[in-house]
């Protein structure tokens, strides 16, 4: 199997979309992980999917096995170093309350015709998706009322893209600002695909999200930080050593719609405090790295962002002692 699709999930096995992601991995051959947690349930058990609680986790021959804090949605780190383990090319990631349509199971370029943006700062990528004014949650809420570029004045062009974020209707993926006081659901009913580039900044999140294996290292989530805020960062950081690589990320239209799982959108709130006071300092700071060029320094780069991360107080020190594994782990697999 040369692709695996990753979801970290507390719900049971009869839960609909698990089953019918499933049925539909199966029916491609193609690898489905489950990643578990404290609150999973002890007898899991599903046709076409590989399930790993809490117990079977710690099986597994790697460092960050043993010392990833439970109860968050980092534990996700440990199924995309079991589908490499696995020898896939590609991932996929999604959660438990996204549903599918059938273009989420097309086959997938690297290189993308798209929209270029270079040198234009904060992109409200969801802007080039709908007439509404709307904004992904990440977005640092000083940058709202920028002006954005218009397409007609970007370069459509072959971009090489190994990360991709496809966009979700009905319920998409925005802050607890946005959903306390603009009505949802909304679709999104435009069909552009834009790639963000060297000094372009979005946040992309992990709800559907594809990978290639070049840029597998830069999949990897905090656990010292926010559960809101752990896939915004890892963006971040993600975007900032592709530019060293000559990477874009690719947003591109809906290829799921979200059924969202209960929250309390005040305590979303809580938790996106964090990200509501760093968020764009925070990509200051990683953009005034001098990081080094080439994907043979990726590992590098990451300790380095990382470490600014910490610097400045928005996740913790602690957090080096788990990086380090995930490159010590990664180190054996690829």
């Amino acid at each position: 199997m040369s692709k695996s699709l990753i979801i970290t999930s507390i719900a049971n096995d009869k839960h609909p979309i698990l089953i019918q992601f499933a049925e539909e991995c199966k029916k491609r051959n193609l690898n489905f992980i489950v990643i578990g947690d404290t609150k999973s349930p002890a007898d899991f058990k599903l046709e076409g999917c590989d399930y790993w609680s809490v117990e079977r986790q710690q099986t597994l021959p790697f460092s960050l096995a043993k010392i990833t804090p439970t109860r968050h949605y980092s534990r996700k780190n440990l199924g995309y170093l079991l589908a490499i383990k696995n020898g896939v090319t590609e991932l996929v990631e999604t959660d438990d309350d996204n549903i599918p349509r059938e273009e989420f199971w097309n086959e997938t370029q690297r290189k993308v015709k798209s929209y270029a943006f270079e040198n234009t700062g904060w992109v409200n990528v969801y802007h080039y998706f709908t007439k509404q004014f709307i904004w992904p949650r990440g977005y640092p809420l000083e940058e709202l009322q920028k002006k954005q570029t218009e397409l007609s004045t970007l370069k459509l062009e072959s971009i090489d893209c190994p990360i991709q974020q496809g966009l979700a209707d009905e319920n998409p993926d925005v802050d607890a600002v946005y959903r306390l006081t603009y009505p949802l659901p909304l679709s999104f009913e435009i069909k552009n695909k834009i790639a963000l580039g060297r000094n372009a900044w979005s946040p992309f999140n992990s709800q559907n999200t594809h990978w290639f294996k070049e840029a597998f290292a830069l999949m990897y989530l905090p656990s010292y930080c926010s559960f809101r805020m752990t896939d915004i960062w890892r963006s971040y950081v993600a975007q900032r050593i592709a530019w060293e690589c000559n990477w874009s990320v690719l947003y591109h239209e809906s290829t799921v719609w979200q059924e969202r799982n209960e929250h309390n959108l005040m305590k979303d709130f809580e938790d996106e405090i964090p990200g509501y006071t760093n968020n764009l300092n925070i990509c200051k700071e990683l953009q005034s790295l001098s990081l080094k060029a080439g994907k043979e320094h990726i590992y590098e780069n990451l300790i380095a962002c990382y470490q600014k991360l910490i610097e400045i107080n928005v996740v913790g020190k602690d957090e080096i002692t788990l990086l380090n594994a995930w490159i010590a782990d990664l180190s054996k697999l690829v």
